[in-house]
């Protein structure tokens, strides 16, 4: 999944071979860990988007965005595939200043992970370990991205290929790792609301348990954000398909993904602002 080649002005037509259509995709189809998606608590989570220079998810939406009714356009819609073609190019354009605005994200990953550390403020032991491998897949991703995205630029000599593969294979553990955490969460908060009361004990507090609801669903959104973007790391797995896959499908997947990181960062934002005194 390569975020960026040298070629920048991108056409999407039905005459390109089949080399250059996965190259339009993967140009199309940024990649990186997401900042803040929720691997400790939500102080670092904010604190990390905050330092993190690509944390723009409104470039992220707007990218996904026109990659999906670009995508549309040009396949179903032959009258109108010139507008499509354009908003193909523009995507293009959002995911290049993505790539390069994440070329200042090493400090502030580094930052996040050291505040981390071996997540001692943990009481679950699978969650620290999915947590700390999640931080170190992320750290390495950012510069192998860096060595690629040099390579297309010919800053660097070196075959690029291979590192946007590295960096999409970091990209699918760090989501792997986020998809497991969740998925555990949301089994232990579920026993915990569910499991009888013993006796002589008093039942969970009403405050309590809302906060467990709450966290069920940050956990609920940070699962299917995690796996739409799995989605698109599959797909830009070298072979992974038999043919370029679908600008809009990728498109699709991204901007669902993007949507409910969203609203789950602005829903965290909100709750943050009600708990402060």
């Amino acid at each position: 999944m390569a975020p960026l080649h040298s070629s920048l002005d991108v056409r999407v037509r039905d005459s390109v071979s089949k080399k250059k259509k996965k190259r339009i995709f993967h140009s199309l189809n940024p990649v990186g860990p997401r900042p803040g998606r929720g691997r400790c608590s939500s102080v670092l989570q904010n604190r990390r988007a905050t330092l993190t220079a690509s944390g723009f998810p409104q470039i992220r939406v707007l990218g996904y965005c026109c990659q999906l009714v670009g995508g549309v356009l040009v396949e179903q819609c032959p009258t109108r595939s010139e507008v499509g073609t354009r908003l193909l190019v523009v995507s293009t354009q959002l995911s290049h200043c993505r790539t390069i605005l994440r070329l200042f994200d090493d400090l502030s990953m580094f930052v996040y992970t050291k505040q981390y550390g071996l997540g001692a403020q943990e009481e679950d032991a699978f969650v620290r370990l999915v947590s700390v491998l999640g931080n170190l897949a992320d750290q390495l991703y950012y510069p192998c991205e860096h060595v690629a995205w040099a390579a297309d630029a010919r800053v660097l000599h070196v075959d690029s290929s291979r590192w946007w593969t590295l960096s999409t294979a970091l990209w699918a553990l760090s989501l792997l790792l986020g998809v497991a955490r969740s998925l555990w969460m949301l089994l232990k908060l579920r026993q915990r609301l569910r499991s009888p009361t013993a006796p002589f004990t008093s039942p969970l507090p009403r405050g309590k348990r809302r906060a467990m609801e709450a966290q069920m669903q940050s956990e609920a959104l940070s699962l299917l954000s995690n796996l739409a973007d799995l989605a698109n790391a599959a797909l830009a797995a070298p072979g992974a398909v038999g043919r370029p896959p679908s600008p809009w499908l990728v498109g699709l997947m991204g901007t669902i993904s993007s949507i409910l990181s969203m609203y789950q960062a602005a829903r965290a934002g909100g709750q943050a602002e009600a708990t402060t005194p």
